[in-house]
């Protein structure tokens, strides 16, 4: 019998028991690979997978640890299907498996069917000791996103391959934060004059504070505090954003003229000032993001920083540009169409960064985003 054998009889009749000596344990890249693997086939399919990963205790690398880790991982190896994966998500101190080809309605069921399950195996395999310090985690995927105001980091453990988690990129991640600092410091120092006229002007042309605050969500789906000059009436009403969004995400929003240009965006909106267009057409509202990129909350090149209720709509591909890499005041997507492009172009661009990323490519981007915002103005 195997772990899923009381999901549907459907199902049942597909699973095989493989005898461990017919099958291996992968080892831990080619295993946090078939996590990848499988969670773009979920994006595509819709089926969902779950990811659990057992501990043996706090001793790693210990005699006993190893020998507990070895049963574990032949029991598994013994009761789960061969469309199933068992290894090692951390070599020799973590186990891993995952189970594919999920129902999504009945995530409760499976999540209290494994743990039951294995907690069963395991207790009957283990000495009492070993078992008391057996951590078990169960991680499915699609996960769970809030999308309220504080926010949530997504579960990382689904992820491996972030480029925060890959040793190779760290070096490169800090040349990336070294600019940042750097970047956004001159910046706001060269920048400090314009700051004030550009205060003065939004004071003396409409009631409400200089800044405009949002929620929107960073890297790994964390909320932070967005600023910008605002460039808005008070107390507007969203829901026509709101709206626009929706469809775009969906792909049913219809280009509008402005400037003599079909853009993906909404025109002639009656809450923006008029010193509000402005600084729009200019970029000149975005200035205060510098302040963002010094608290390490924002990159000077990365993904347009998104809304929560716009990751709310999200498909399920779409969730990766903003788990990669942080949001930025510049990237791809502003320096190769911006708003003249659809919103899937757009997050393929952003995933084509995150893959690409390095110094030398973020200098190139910076380089053309005079000339991106130039045209965007005229």
């Amino acid at each position: 019998m195997t772990l899923l054998d009381s999901m549907d009889e459907a199902t049942a009749h597909s699973l095989l028991a493989i005898p461990a000596e017919q099958r291996n344990a992968v080892d831990e890249e080619a295993f946090r690979r078939m996590i990848v693997i499988e969670r773009k086939r979920t994006e595509r399919s819709g089926k969902p997978f779950l990811l659990m990963l057992l501990e043996a205790g706090n001793h790693q690398g210990s005699e006993k640890n190893e020998k507990a880790l070895k049963k574990m991982l032949s029991a598994l190896l013994t009761s789960t299907r061969e469309t199933d994966v068992i290894g090692w998500y951390k070599e020799s101190t973590t186990i891993g498996a995952v189970f594919t080809g999920l129902v999504a309605d009945e995530k409760n069921s499976i999540l209290t069917t494994i743990l039951n399950r294995v907690s069963t195996m395991l207790r009957d395999m283990l000495t009492f000791e070993q078992f008391s310090q057996v951590r078990i985690s169960l991680h499915f995927f699609p996960d769970d996103w809030d999308h309220d105001s504080s926010g949530r980091p997504s579960d990382e453990v689904l992820y491996p391959d972030l480029p925060s988690r890959n040793n190779k990129q760290q070096p490169l991640l800090v040349v990336k934060r070294a600019m940042d600092i750097i970047g956004s410091s001159l910046a706001l120092i060269v920048g400090g004059p314009l700051f004030v006229v550009i205060a003065f002007l939004i004071k003396a042309s409409s009631k409400g504070p200089v800044f405009f605050r949002q929620q929107r969500v960073g890297q790994h789906g964390q909320c932070f505090t967005f600023l910008k000059f605002r460039s808005m009436y008070i107390d507007n009403d969203p829901s026509a954003h709101r709206e626009y969004v929706t469809k775009l995400i969906a792909g049913h929003a219809v280009c509008e003229s402005s400037n003599g240009k079909a853009v993906y965006k909404l025109t002639n909106d009656k809450r923006i000032t008029r010193i509000g267009r402005f600084l729009r057409r200019t970029s000149l509202d975005e200035l205060p993001q510098f302040l963002n990129v010094l608290w390490g909350d924002m990159s000077l090149v990365g993904p347009r920083p998104a809304i929560p209720y716009e990751v709310a709509t999200y498909k399920i591909w779409h969730r990766r540009r903003v788990l990669g890499v942080k949001p930025g005041i510049t990237g791809l997507w502003q320096v190769n169409g911006r708003n003249r492009v659809k919103f899937d172009e757009m997050v393929r661009l952003d995933m084509q960064y995150a893959r690409v990323q390095s110094p030398w490519v973020d200098l190139k981007i910076l380089m053309r985003t005079p000339g991106a915002v130039l045209r965007g103005a005229y």
